[in-house]
C-alpha cells in the first residue's frame, strides 16, 4: 500500500481528481445558487404581473365599495387553498379576497403606508409558507389608501429548484466520471514514455541494446541523455580498467620472467641483484597503474569538489617541512573559489609530484599561480603553474619526462613515475599538463584542470 502512495500515476490521479471534484463542486453550488435567485425573480416577477393586473381591474363604486372588473388568469386564485392568493385591504372596510383564501383573510400591517412595495414570507391559511408581495395604491377620486397582496406558495420555488439540483448533480457527476476517465487516460499516456525507458532499461541489461533510443518526447529527452551518457561512461571506465589490468600483467611478465630464469640458473651468482632491480621495476609499474586506476574510478564524480587553494597552502607547508635545509621561498598567487572538479587525493597527487620536482631542483625559490581560464572545449577551467629556478630542462627532453620510469638525474632520488602519474590522472579528470621555460631560469609546469562551479 505504502508503495501505491509513491506511485507518479496515483498521485498525478489524486490531485487531478481532488481539483476536478473541487471544480464541479463549486461549479455546481455557483449554478444551484444562481438557479434559485432566477427563481425567486421569476416569481416575485409573477406576483408583480399579478398585482399590476388587479389594480388596473380595480372599479370603485358610487357608495365607495371595490370590485375587480373581470377575473384574474390563474384558476388557482378560485380554487379554496391553492396557496394563491390575492387580497385588497384599507383600515375600517371589509377586504376583498380572492375565493381561494375562502373563510380566512391575509393581515397585513396597514399602519405604516407603503408606495413601494415590498416582498416578504409568511404563514398561509395552511400553515404553508407564502412569498407575499404588497403595495399601497390611490384610487382615483378617492382619498381611501388601497393595500393591494398578492401571494404565492414558495414551496413552488423549492420545487423547480430541486429539480434542477437533481438534473445538475447527475449531469455534473456524469461529467466528473468522464474527466476522470479522460484524466487517466491522459496519465497513462503521458507517462507512456517512462514504461518505454524502463523496458529500453531491461533491453540494456539483458545484452539486447547498447543505448536508450532516441525516439522521446522533448521533456523526457535529457533524461534519456543522461542515462546514456551515463552508459557511456561506466564503458568507458570498463575499458579503461580492462586496459590497466592488461598494460600491468604486460608490465609485470618481463621482470617475473628474469627472477624466474635468474632462480633456475644455479650458476648465477647475481640473484639479489636482480631481483632487487626487477622488483623495483615491478613497484614502479605497480604504483603507476593503480595510480590511474583510482584516478580513472573517480574521474568526475557529480558533487565530489575540492577546494585549490586550500590544497596548494597544505602543499607548501609539508614541502617548505620537507626540504627546509634548502631555505626555500615560496611564492603564491591562487585566485578565490577555484574548485577541482573531482577529488582531493587526486589534485594532491598531480600537485605534490610538481611541487616535489620543483623543490628537489630549485636553488632558492618555487612560485606557484592558480587562475581561471579556459580548456579550449568551451568549458570552465583553471591552470596552476608550477615554476622554480634550478637548472631547467632543454625543450627536446621535456616531453621524454612523461615517460614511466624517466628521470632528469639517476643521482637524484625517485622512482621517474611522477610527472607520468600527473599526465595519466589529468587526462582522466579531463585536464591537461604541458612543461616549458620559466622566466625564474628553471622549468614551468602548467597544469590545466576542470573548474567546479
Amino acid at each position: 500500500m505504502k508503495s501505491s502512495f509513491k506511485s507518479l500515476t496515483f498521485r498525478l490521479l489524486i490531485a487531478a481528481g481532488l481539483w476536478t471534484v473541487i471544480g464541479l463542486f463549486a461549479g455546481g453550488l455557483a449554478l444551484s445558487s444562481s438557479f434559485r435567485k432566477y427563481a425567486v425573480r421569476n416569481f416575485d416577477g409573477h406576483l408583480s404581473d399579478t398585482l399590476d393586473a388587479m389594480v388596473g381591474s380595480i372599479e370603485l363604486s358610487e357608495d365607495g365599495t371595490i370590485n375587480l372588473n373581470r377575473a384574474l388568469g390563474d384558476q388557482r386564485f378560485l380554487q379554496p387553498y391553492s396557496g394563491w392568493y390575492w387580497q385588497i385591504s384599507a383600515a375600517g372596510v371589509e377586504p376583498l379576497r380572492s375565493r381561494s383564501l375562502w373563510d380566512q383573510e391575509l393581515e397585513p400591517d396597514l399602519t405604516h403606508p407603503d408606495f413601494s412595495g415590498h416582498t416578504y414570507l409568511n404563514k398561509g391559511p395552511n400553515e404553508e409558507t407564502l412569498r407575499i408581495l404588497e403595495r399601497d395604491i390611490l384610487l382615483p377620486d378617492s382619498d381611501v389608501r388601497y393595500r393591494f397582496i398578492v401571494a404565492g406558495d414558495s414551496s413552488e420555488i423549492d420545487a423547480d429548484v430541486d429539480e434542477f439540483n437533481r438534473l445538475l448533480f447527475r449531469s455534473l457527476s456524469a461529467l466528473g466520471m468522464g474527466l476522470l476517465v479522460a484524466i487517466a487516460l491522459q496519465i497513462g499516456y503521458g507517462l507512456r514514455p517512462l514504461r518505454f525507458i524502463r523496458r529500453g532499461l531491461a533491453a540494456i541489461r539483458s545484452g539486447n541494446a547498447q543505448r536508450l533510443s532516441d525516439d522521446f518526447p522533448p521533456e523526457i529527452m535529457p533524461l534519456v541523455s543522461e542515462v546514456n551518457a551515463l552508459l557511456e561512461h561506466n564503458e568507458a571506465v570498463v575499458e579503461r580498467a580492462r586496459t590497466h589490468v592488461g598494460n600491468l600483467a604486460h608490465a609485470l611478465k618481463t621482470p617475473l620472467s628474469v627472477i624466474i630464469n635468474e632462480a633456475e640458473a644455479k650458476s648465477s651468482g647475481n640473484l639479489a641483484e636482480t631481483v632487487q632491480k626487477q622488483s623495483t621495476i615491478m613497484r614502479r609499474h605497480i604504483d603507476h597503474h593503480l595510480a590511474r586506476a583510482r584516478a580513472a574510478g573517480r574521474s568526475k564524480v557529480i558533487g565530489v569538489r575540492a577546494d585549490t587553494g586550500k590544497a596548494i597552502a597544505d602543499l607548501i607547508r609539508v614541502m617548505a617541512r620537507i626540504y627546509q635545509e634548502k631555505d626555500l621561498t615560496f611564492d603564491t598567487e591562487c585566485e578565490e573559489g577555484l574548485f577541482f572538479w573531482g577529488e582531493r587525493q587526486d589534485l594532491d597527487e598531480m600537485l605534490g609530484n610538481l611541487l616535489d620536482n620543483a623543490c628537489k631542483w630549485a636553488k632558492s625559490q618555487v612560485r606557484v599561480t592558480a587562475k581561471k581560464t579556459g580548456n579550449g572545449n568551451g568549458e570552465t577551467a583553471f591552470k596552476i603553474t608550477i615554476e622554480d629556478d634550478g637548472p631547467g630542462i632543454p625543450e627536446s627532453e621535456r616531453d621524454r619526462l612523461f615517460e614511466r620510469g624517466r628521470r632528469m638525474d639517476e643521482t637524484v632520488p625517485g622512482s621517474g613515475l611522477g610527472l607520468a602519474i600527473v599526465k595519466d590522472i589529468a587526462q582522466l579528470c579531463g585536464g591537461s599538463v604541458r612543461l616549458e621555460a620559466s622566466p625564474l631560469g628553471g622549468l614551468k609546469a602548467n597544469v590545466t584542470l576542470p573548474l567546479s562551479i
